[in-house]
């Protein structure tokens, strides 16, 4: 007996402390994560932490200082650089290392090393989407530059040198919770980060959903529900601009596909009314006769913030601005001379080809009337507790072969067509650093035009201003030379004619250079006007946002960066001004209850505006959800043959004018329904609807409580993200935000001798939820408010407000 319990005694913590070691599922290691030496105590961040520090790095050149502000945004002095982009790196690690480390995983398919067997078709999906593919060439072009080899090889030092001076205590939370190491970063991974943005911004496609349109329609129900102009628009280059240029030759179709198939294929659909804004004014419009830039990118918000803020300073080179945690240089942001801001052109530079294969072995595809070889690529996945994976991905010409098996119960995986190649502009090799090294030194017009060069993908519209007062903007990428509507449906692989048949020359992409009406904009719409000759895309989005800038910006005079900050979270609807008296007109107003009449009533007296506390924007925009259901889901709608609704532009042309269309009526029914009937049945609905999940009218339907937006984590780990926040804009508005989409960085930058930065994100600068500087500005963000950017001169300027700093030695 004394035998068994002693073994017992013996068993039991071992077990205990196995199991509290190991990782079960979901769960973290408990006393690795609990122990108060190493554990996720050691995240709960000190002050003395922000205390000034030095440190040796055998890899700098020369000494550098760091001023960190009361944002914890650091100003980074160096005298060379090597050393400024070596800094940079360091000091991203150190604030934002698992944000890094996770996005990179992500693009690159090598989640399965963290959690396991869970995230294997994801990982799967990844690679053969050809992402780590793409970040190959792309880096092959990086590193074929000089300088652009320097950033980024300087870069992966810095973050290498932050790496390695972390003890297990150090790591950030993230890594304790889900139980791993970070490992060296390499350059491929600053790459991956790039490709992720090309597919966080590209990967929408309609046109399986357009085939199976025009196989149950016809071409005449194409061209009268999805034209390839909308009905209203307000351009981006303004209309009547003349094109300074011969264009090349159009394309010549092929012949009508006939052998095309689209069947259940069900994408992802590039989303209306989510997006961007840009825009400068020109002197004349300006209080100091210097232009203003503006710029609010809109992506799906989270925590970390999507952006870190930094300000690099090294001979020929002062700039501030956002970057990308895991890429050299700066994004968005301004120094001495100039300011710049993008938008998403959502050029058409992504298509998939139906291949047809030889047999079930895929080693052969036919092409221009022959047999051709694929190529095998063999993706390595490994698989935490599972050992590793090699999946075979087969490609052709055109790109990988994404599925020749769908696999089960993914939704991604119903993304794509079994059998079809993906020829996307991402794959190709480009150097969209030396764009920004360029960029953030630049002085002129002249640099700006040289730095988009450089710039392949995403397309955006660069807009710009200069100390000069010059303005600009470009619609600027790298553009397949396409015939018209060519990528609108799938395309024939077999066809060489189907093929990009080149580029459009990068000084034909559509530009303006200080228009007369003193200003440039862009709100994701169209590109051009119809005399453009080249075809970029069918479909852009809706016009309401840039027809709104445009015309506040027209008006406009003697503008401050206050004014403008105000205009960057207008919450008025152009939309809403088109229809919203039709819709109250057709509505049957002795058929309603209580709560529909007092409905109507705060919808008449509506001003229009999406602003938080606003009932009658919640009834607008489910009544608008539903009349849209209710016009085209019973012809859109049918088992196992994914279409789409025609567009909220198309759908406002039918409501104004056409309200007879027979597509008004429900082909369901046996009586024929009128556009009165539907705004009727979808206005109730809505008013139903609402009391269901909210009660009586009142306070809970105000637009921010239905909208509900939050700022997740990045992980979506449950209380790492940001609380509800109750905030006017809707998609419609130039204060384009849904539940957890919206601006990502808002910037105002007022040109003069010396610039003046304005901007804000919905986060902070450390990706520590145990740091006060993880989600400080969140209010000031909410509130529409802006900071002022202490644009340094030298690492003592005594303007900004310094809290600690940091200088980095070379090793004697």
């Amino acid at each position: 007996m004394n035998k068994i319990k002693a073994t017992i005694t013996i068993i039991i913590p071992v077990l205990l402390t196995f199991s509290l070691n190991t990782k079960f599922g979901d769960t973290p290691p408990l006393l690795k994560f609990l122990n108060p030496f190493t554990g996720f105590w050691q995240n709960a961040e000190r002050l003395a932490a922000h205390k000034n520090k030095n440190v040796i790095l055998k890899d700098t050149r020369q000494d550098v200082q760091i001023a960190f502000d009361d944002r914890m945004i650091p100003h980074v002095f160096a005298q060379n650089d090597h050393d400024v982009y070596y800094a940079q790196g360091y000091v991203t690690a150190m604030h934002r290392l698992w944000q890094m480390d996770f996005q990179t995983r992500y693009a690159a398919g090598r989640l399965s090393e963290v959690v396991g067997k869970k995230a294997i078709e994801l990982d799967r999906y990844q690679r053969r989407m050809g992402m780590v593919y793409g970040a190959e060439n792309s880096l092959r072009g990086m590193m074929a530059d000089r300088e652009s080899k320097e950033m980024i090889l300087a870069y992966t030092a810095g973050i290498n040198a932050y790496i390695h001076s972390l003890s297990t205590a150090e790591l950030p939370l993230e890594y304790k919770l889900l139980d791993f190491k970070p490992e060296d970063w390499t350059p491929i991974k600053c790459a991956l980060l790039l490709k992720q943005m090309s597919a966080v911004l590209a990967m929408g496609s309609n046109e399986f959903y357009m085939t199976n349109i025009r196989k149950k329609f016809g071409t005449d129900v194409v061209k009268d529900l999805f034209p390839d102009y909308p009905f209203k628009e307000d351009p981006i280059i303004p209309v009547g601009t003349k094109w300074d240029f011969d264009p090349m030759p159009i394309p010549q179709a092929p012949a009508p596909f006939a052998d095309e198939t689209a069947s259940n294929i069900k994408t992802k659909e590039l989303e209306e009314g989510i997006g961007s804004n840009n825009w400068v004014l020109s002197g004349k419009k300006t209080a100091s006769g210097f232009p203003i830039l503006a710029n609010d990118p809109h992506l799906d918000l989270s925590l970390p913030s999507i952006w870190y803020q930094i300000q690099l300073h090294a001979p020929g080179l002062n700039a501030y601005g956002v970057s990308l945690p895991g890429a050299p240089g700066i994004i968005v942001g301004f120094n001495q001379n100039i300011a710049w801001g993008v938008t998403n052109v959502a050029a058409d530079v992504l298509d998939f080809y139906q291949i047809k294969f030889k047999d079930n072995s895929h080693k052969s595809y036919w092409y221009n009337n022959k047999w051709n070889d694929t190529k095998v690529r063999y993706e390595k996945i490994a698989v935490r507790g599972e050992g590793t994976e090699i999946d075979t991905v087969f490609y052709t010409h055109h790109g990988p072969v994404v599925y020749t098996q769908k696999p089960k119960d993914f939704s991604k995986a119903s993304n794509v067509p079994t059998g079809n190649a993906l020829r996307w502009i991402a794959h190709d090799e480009s150097n969209e650093l030396k764009t920004f090294y360029l960029m953030n030194r630049g002085k002129n017009y002249s640099d700006y035009r040289k730095a988009l060069t450089y710039f392949s993908a995403p397309a955006q519209n660069f807009a710009f201003a200069s100390a000069e007062n010059d303005i600009a903007i470009t619609a600027n990428g790298r553009f397949p030379l396409k015939y018209k509507d060519q990528g609108k449906f799938i395309l024939d692989g077999t066809d060489p004619k189907a093929d990009w048949q080149g580029w459009i020359p990068a000084v034909q992409n559509p530009t303006v250079k200080n228009p007369s009406r003193e200003f440039v904009s862009s709100a994701n719409q169209s590109s051009t006007d119809q005399s453009y000759p080249y075809y970029i895309n069918w479909e852009f989005s809706p016009y309401e946002r840039g027809k709104h800038i445009n015309d506040r910006l027209t008006a406009m005079k003697g503008a401050t960066a206050d004014s403008i900050r105000l205009m960057q979270t207008d919450n008025y609807s152009i939309f809403a001004e088109n229809v919203v008296s039709t819709f109250i007109g057709l509505v049957n107003k002795g058929n309603l209850n209580a709560t529909q009449q007092e409905a109507l009533s705060k919808v008449a007296d509506w001003n229009k505006r999406y602003d938080a506390n606003a009932i009658a924007a919640s009834i607008f925009d489910l009544w608008n959800k539903r009349l849209m259901f209710d016009i085209w889901d019973d012809e859109f709608t049918v088992a196992n043959v994914p279409m789409r609704y025609p567009s909220r532009d198309r759908t406002l042309h039918l409501i104004l004018d056409e309200p007879n269309s027979r597509w008004v009526d429900n082909v369901n029914t046996p009586v024929k329904e009128t556009l009165s009937d539907l705004v009727n049945e979808s206005f109730k609905w809505s008013c139903d609807s609402l009391e269901r999940k909210y009660g009586s009218i009142g306070k809970p339907w105000e637009w921010a409580n239905v909208k509900h937006t939050n700022v997740p984590h990045l992980a979506k780990i449950p209380g790492f993200g940001s609380k509800t926040l109750l905030i006017g804009g809707g998609k419609m508005t130039i204060n384009a935000q849904s539940e957890t989409n919206g601006p990502s960085w808002r910037m105002v930058v007022e040109l003069g001798k010396t610039p003046k930065g304005h901007g804000v994100y919905p986060g902070g600068q450390s990706g520590n939820p145990g740091s006060k500087y993880y989600d400080n500005m969140i209010d000031t963000w909410a509130n529409g408010e802006l900071y002022d950017l202490y644009f340094m001169q030298s690492a003592d300027d005594a303007s900004a407000k310094i809290i600690s700093n940091l200088k980095i030695s070379k090793k004697k």
